[in-house]
């Protein structure tokens, strides 16, 4: 027992030593080694936010397939932040990512989205892929309308398939001139983009958690005044033993499963989302026809 003690103290004062002197790399490190699971993801967002350390948003001319520590230009208190990795994003695989990031690599940065879809491969850019880019806001230094791009999307994916079909082909076009490039314009149908909440929405969606902002966020100081508990400080209460009979908790709502029970009373399972995860309550009967009008989704 004393070398197993020895030697938990000599490896926890090495990460107390590093989370010391190397917040942002300790930050970005503890992110990817935990970038399947969205809740731990949450946890560390919020801990960035209480260390002033900024989380910045995936992107495919800046992120990596995993997390990274990318230097902030013009910053002195700040110099660094944690960019997200483009393989922490929903359904589109860290494999596929990393064959983007060595495209992006040999080629220089994607200048708009005909450039994208003329350099990606066939495996890298699908729709499911597509789709989880688009609504996580990797694609907005090309294409800031997120909507646009998403109703657009079958459009995008065909543009790709013959421009891969022609530069497969091994013909030059009549068309273009021996000192001349082909400039390929892709006419999508205008959207308005999504509102503000909508785009939350979509980004939830796509990374299993609020990122660039969080509705509860505008609540700040009534939650503070109603000493609401979050997820996460619940969860550790609860490993310690030391949770109390009665908590406050606050969450926006992403989704609700109601049942009958054999007496034949409603109850319902709803999971809501605050700044540190995901969780899930149990409504019985009473509670349930109270509450059914604030059991919209979002709310």
């Amino acid at each position: 027992n004393k070398s197993h003690a020895a030697a938990y103290a000599l490896v926890s004062y090495q990460t107390a030593y590093l989370k010391a002197n190397y917040p942002v790399e300790f930050m970005a490190a503890s992110m990817a080694l935990d970038a399947g699971n969205t809740d731990k993801l949450a946890v560390f967002r919020q801990e960035c936010q209480q260390k002033l350390i900024t989380i910045l948003p995936p992107d495919i001319n800046k992120s990596f397939a995993s997390f990274a520590v990318e230097p902030v230009a013009d910053a002195t208190d700040k110099p660094a932040a944690v960019r997200y990795a483009l393989g922490a994003i929903k359904n589109v695989g860290s494999e596929a990512m990393s064959r983007l990031v060595n495209v992006r690599q040999y080629g220089g940065p994607f200048s708009s989205l005909e450039d994208l879809l003329k350099r990606l491969p066939r495996e890298v850019i699908n729709r499911r892929q597509m789709e989880g880019l688009v609504r996580a806001g990797a694609l907005d230094s090309i294409h800031p309308n997120r909507r646009e791009l998403l109703e657009n999307i079958d459009l995008l994916l065909s543009h790709a398939d013959a421009m891969r079909r022609e530069a497969e082909s091994n013909q030059d076009n009549l068309f273009v001139g021996a000192n001349e490039t082909v400039v390929d314009s892709i006419r999508l149908r205008p959207q308005t983009d999504w509102a503000a909440m909508d785009r939350l929405k979509e980004e939830f969606d796509a990374l299993g958690l609020y990122l660039s902002a969080h509705p509860l966020d505008s609540y700040a100081s009534q939650l503070t005044r109603l000493r609401i508990v979050t997820h996460a400080a619940l969860a550790d209460l609860l490993e310690t033993g030391r949770a109390p009979q009665r908590v406050n908790l606050a969450g926006s709502v992403t989704s609700k499963q109601i049942r009958i029970s054999q007496r034949g009373n409603r109850f319902a399972f709803v999971q809501l989302t605050d700044q540190t995860g995901v969780f899930e309550v149990t409504m019985f009967s009473d509670v349930l026809a109270e509450a059914m009008t604030l059991l919209e989704s979002e709310k």
